[in-house]
């Protein structure tokens, strides 16, 4: 299940949705978390899917790549499907042993926030999917500029906020490496219930701390070894400017939100 997780990977490609602006993909990105909020019935999801389903063929990413980073989340989905099921009150559509009652609405709002939770984390991978760490930090740091001015350190947030989503995989990967050599050694994270499955994995935050710590080291030494010293006076190699491939997307991602609007009223 580790293996699977997607989230802060890049998939390396050409196609229109990689040479996009990095800006204007973090604020359709925004876009489309706003819009998932703004559906109000499943018809609407239907415009929501065709097009997030547009985004992920024109960025050529492999579809099944990015159902494989649902697997990880699949445990919270579920819960979140249980709960709203059983908890909403309403209509009784069946009893299970008498006690717990499924409600008509509570059918109707497991399933809507089951498919809101999937097509958030789909559309949201796809953007980490698309854009590699610099251009992140670049697209991050320009959209934060306007803050400098009181005082915001845009750059240095900017860092953090790449780097972090660029380990998550490092170190689930590394995760994965330290139970394998546990399980080599005897080590059981499997068998049990959950309370014994939960105590069985405190053996590994020890080693994975080290090697996180070990890693930001590394990191900061190489930093320092290549006299980076933040963002004051650094320049660019290529800069970022908005090209007609950008405007197109943003009139059309801005007629997809105003779609939405209007079905509201359907």
């Amino acid at each position: 299940m580790i293996g699977n997780v997607t989230i802060g990977q890049y998939y390396p490609g050409n196609t229109v949705i990689h040479r996009l602006d990095p800006r204007l993909k973090i604020m359709a990105t925004f876009l489309f978390i706003i819009s998932l909020f703004i559906v109000n019935q499943f018809l609407a999801y239907g415009l929501v899917i065709a097009y997030l389903g547009a985004s992920i063929m024109l960025s050529k990413v492999p579809l099944k790549f990015i159902i494989r980073g649902l697997r990880p989340i699949l445990v919270i989905i579920v819960l979140t499907f249980v709960l709203n099921m059983f908890l909403t009150p309403g209509e009784v559509w069946f009893s299970i042993f008498g006690k717990l009652t499924v409600t008509k609405e509570g059918f109707r709002q497991a399933s809507f926030m089951a498919i809101r939770l999937t097509l958030l984390i789909t559309g949201t991978s796809l953007l980490t999917l698309t854009t590699s760490p610099i251009q992140l930090t670049d697209g991050i740091e320009k959209l934060l500029n306007p803050f400098r001015r009181i005082g915001v350190p845009a750059h240095e947030l900017a860092m953090m906020m790449t780097i972090a989503l660029r380990f998550i995989p490092t170190l689930m990967e590394e995760t994965n490496k330290i139970m394998k050599a546990q399980m080599a050694r005897g080590g059981d994270f499997e068998s049990g219930n959950l309370i014994q499955r939960a105590k069985s994995l405190v053996p590994l935050l020890v080693p994975l701390f080290i090697s996180a710590f070990r890693r930001a080291d590394e990191l900061a030494m190489a930093m320092e070894a290549r006299c980076y010293r933040g963002g004051e006076g650094r320049t660019r190699l290529k800069t970022l400017r908005y090209q007609r491939r950008d405007l197109i997307t943003a009139i059309f991602s801005l007629g997809y939100l105003a779609l939405l609007i209007w079905s509201r009223g359907w």
